[in-house]
């Protein structure tokens, strides 16, 4: 197969270059996806891709690639719908807390999926934090539905979950450079059936572009701008909030700009052990939740139809979830 016709489209710089259509995007993804292109025509695609940037169609096409190489998992029992946290980017400044919110979800019997990488290029993963809460990896989607089935919270790295997409993923330490994979996985639904994705973003452009995807393709997903790319809204300062679901966006947080008249009780470093301990304290009321946080919580329990309405859902979080909460009403 020659890849020189999908090159010539997309390898002309930001301003020559034109769009795949959803079909080429598709069918070229699928042979990246399966390791069938060359290293030479492989690194030009990526490259053609971060010079010019995907475009909508691009992307719905990579994701239905991606969507016939997931190993899927069978939806849980229950009314309530699955949250998903995609975790890729782990900590290098502030603490990663994406296990925290993984573990309040779970005191409220939300099941809750994390996938993502087990390398942290060094930085500090989800992996790690949850190894130091005796939380272990999965190896198998089989796996992660009876954990889930048993404990109502599954870690699965990258591996199992989509193998070709983890491939395209660890070229970054290769070529020093993000590629379209980076984004993909955030937006994988693991499930048979209809769950929440949680899709943090870092850069204005792709949150538009992630809703839009979420939109097309009709799924339910809380989009935000990550804190260091991870789906846990910033402890500091809220980010906006935007609920995806039957077509539209609704608006249920805006992001908060005012000077912070106080700060949040957080770690006093980013490692794993002493971020372990921290969400300890807080999952025993030692101290108290950050109030992002919780307006995220709020957001996952409405959106997952654990609470009938939104306000139902932040008056739950309020009254139950861990006690007294920073910043506010």
């Amino acid at each position: 197969m020659s890849y020189a016709h999908y090159i010539k489209e997309i390898g002309r710089g930001a301003e020559g270059a034109r769009n795949l259509s959803r079909d080429d995007a598709c069918q070229l993804y699928a042979a990246m996806l399966d390791g069938g292109v060359p290293d030479l025509e492989l690194g030009a695609i990526i490259l053609g891709l971060r010079v010019k940037g995907e475009s909508l169609d691009e992307m719905l096409g990579f994701l239905s690639a991606v969507d016939q190489r997931t190993n899927r998992l069978d939806m849980p029992q229950g009314r309530v719908r699955p949250v998903v946290l995609p975790t890729y980017n782990g900590a290098r400044k502030e603490a990663n807390l994406t296990p925290l919110l993984a573990l309040l979800l779970q005191r409220f019997g939300v099941p809750v999926l994390v996938h993502g990488l087990l390398e942290g290029f060094g930085r500090v993963t989800s992996g790690l934090i949850f190894r130091e809460l005796g939380i272990m990896p999965m190896a198998s989607s089989l796996q992660a539905e009876a954990m889930l089935t048993e404990q109502g919270l599954a870690f699965l790295p990258l591996t199992a979950l989509c193998p070709g997409i983890h491939n395209l993923l660890t070229l970054r330490s290769r070529m020093g450079v993000r590629n379209s994979a980076h984004s993909l996985v955030k937006l994988l639904n693991p499930f048979h059936g209809e769950a929440v994705l949680v899709a943090p973003a870092t850069h204005p452009d792709f949150i538009e572009l992630m809703r839009g995807i979420l939109v097309d393709r009709g799924e339910r997903g809380l989009v935000m701008r990550g804190t260091e790319g991870e789906p846990f809204a910033n402890p500091k300062r809220r980010p906006r909030l935007e609920y995806v679901h039957d077509g539209r966006v609704d608006i249920l947080f805006e992001a908060e700009h005012e000077s912070l008249r106080s700060l949040p009780d957080l770690p006093d470093a980013a490692d794993a052990v002493s971020t372990a301990k921290w969400i300890r304290r807080v999952m025993d009321k030692e101290i108290a939740l950050p109030k992002p946080i919780a307006n995220q919580l709020a957001c996952c329990l409405y959106a997952s139809g654990y609470a009938e309405d939104f306000n139902q859902a932040k008056a739950i979080v309020a009254v139950e979830a861990t006690g007294l909460l920073v910043g506010g009403n």
